[in-house]
């Protein structure tokens, strides 16, 4: 099979990743700060050796790097951990469902105001019309700094400065970022930042993160055991703990370790590999009659298309069932990238390219999109 789906998961995974949670189910069975045994203490300070990987790997603090059950879960907890009734929210219409839904929902509870800036003609999301979008009372701005259907990258950066000076918070979803560029929660001036493991990184499914800074007035979300404070009825907030109820996920944490090594050593590699592969194909796929070219020219290794009047599935079921090419179609959890794009009705082709991803294997998604365009 020729895998072009690293944007739902990395296909690739590290043979250390791999050791990692085979080895964390063997000999880690203990639950991880639930007992003062030394098993659990083990357990325990795998957890933390973790978080401090990953926070030095985005250039913050372990305290404020929370364990979630997912990237959804993450942003979810940025979202309804920060809720201020009535206040006003700032997104955009490139966002996943995990920030879609959960702001419609306020939004239809009268809870909070919700304005969705859309993109211009050139695909992009624009840091002028987030500013303009900006009221007295926004508290947050939830943002994508790559977006999962296009690939289009949106400058958060820009968007932070400018929402800190109406003291709004950014939450950046960084799933198909975090891994594939280099993200830094300072230099992005990122409040909080939510992160896909499974994808970027190269680590095993089962994990999210919600990095939040601490200026981030964060309510936990999600009730339960904490190993702390178990005398109390209430939910503690501290951190990390009063935001990671229940049994953490052992297996998935175990693997961040060596998949940010791995992620640091071939960084450079990584992301040349993507970035040229992915300049190749929109090139070629542009130069091919029938085919419409959604990728903006800002862009991180997605080529979205279409071929002709042709249903996105149907072009899908035809690259796997003809051609054993692994491709995204429909939708893509994202309603309103759809809505501004004119594809809400037959969806798009996504080639999402990874590591892995060579140009023979480009060649042969070209030759077959040829085809099916002829």
């Amino acid at each position: 099979m020729i895998y072009l789906d690293n944007s739902a998961t990395t296909a690739y995974k590290p043979k250390a990743v791999i050791r990692a949670a085979a080895n964390a189910l063997e000999y880690l069975s203990a639950n991880p700060g639930r007992s003062g045994h030394s098993a659990s203490l083990k357990a325990g300070m795998l957890v933390y050796r973790a978080r401090q990987h990953m926070a030095a790997f985005l250039g913050g603090q372990p305290d404020n790097v929370l364990f979630t059950g997912g990237c959804t879960d993450a942003l979810n907890l940025g979202i309804l951990g920060t809720v201020r009734k009535g206040g006003h929210v700032v997104t955009t219409a490139f966002e996943h469902n995990s920030v879609l839904r959960p702001l419609f929902e306020l939004k239809r509870e009268d809870i909070i105001r919700l304005t969705v800036v859309p993109p211009r003609d050139d695909g992009l999301i624009h840091v002028e019309d987030v500013r303009a979008a900006l009221e007295s009372d926004t508290y947050l701005v939830a943002a994508g700094h790559i977006g999962n259907v296009t690939g289009a990258v949106t400058d958060v950066a820009a968007i932070g400065q400018i929402a800190h000076k109406y003291n709004a918070m950014l939450l950046v979803d960084g799933a198909q970022s975090v891994g594939y560029t280099a993200v830094n929660v300072e230099e992005l001036n990122a409040d909080m930042l939510a992160v896909a493991p499974h994808k970027g990184l190269h680590a095993a499914m089962g994990v999210g993160i919600l990095y939040a800074g601490m200026r981030v007035p964060l309510t936990p979300v999600r009730y339960g055991g904490t190993g702390t404070l178990s005398s109390s009825v209430y939910q503690p907030h501290d951190r990390p703990e009063g935001f990671e109820s229940g049994t953490l996920p052992l297996p998935a944490i175990a693997t961040l370790i060596p998949a940010i090594d791995w992620v640091t050593e071939h960084s450079q590699d990584l992301r040349s590999r993507i970035q040229s592969v992915t300049d190749y194909v929109l090139e070629e796929l542009k130069k091919i009659e029938g085919v419409t070219v959604y990728t903006p020219a800002v862009h991180g290794g997605i080529a979205a298309l279409n071929i002709r009047d042709y249903a996105s599935d149907h072009v899908a079921d035809i690259l796997s069932s003809e051609y054993d090419i692994a491709v995204r179609s429909g939708l893509h959890c994202a309603p309103l990238a759809h809505k501004a794009l004119g594809t809400e009705k037959r969806g798009i082709v996504r080639a999402s390219f990874g590591y892995e991803t060579t140009f023979a294997q480009a060649d042969m998604f070209l030759r077959a999109v040829r085809e099916i365009a002829s």
